[in-house]
């Protein structure tokens, strides 16, 4: 089987474009798309913490899918560069990754 030639990619930002930071994501799934809402954490006391929610994303499975392919590369690039990513042990796979 042939795997057809990559089209020329032109990226162009919508006047809507923008970055931020989040160290908070929660996700939502269904059979038809999987939401990802991203937030930043903030420890108020020692017993609560407020997450402020700044951006929604649905991804199809097939995006959500070569999403995770992509993680999994850089992830494995940075470990091999910088060493392994620790992550608390207090943290539940079930839960929400904040």
């Amino acid at each position: 089987m042939t795997v057809p030639a990559q089209p020329n990619l032109k990226l162009i930002n919508a006047p809507d474009y923008r970055e931020a930071y989040a160290n908070s994501v929660q996700m939502r799934v269904n059979v038809w798309d999987f939401f990802m809402v991203f937030g930043t954490l903030q420890q108020q006391t020692e017993t609560q913490v407020e997450i402020r929610n700044f951006q929604g994303i649905y991804l199809s499975p097939q995006q959500a899918k070569a999403l995770l392919g992509l993680l999994q590369q850089n992830i494995a690039g940075y470990e091999s560069a910088f060493g392994e990513i620790k992550l608390d042990p207090r943290m539940n796979p079930t839960g929400p990754v904040h």
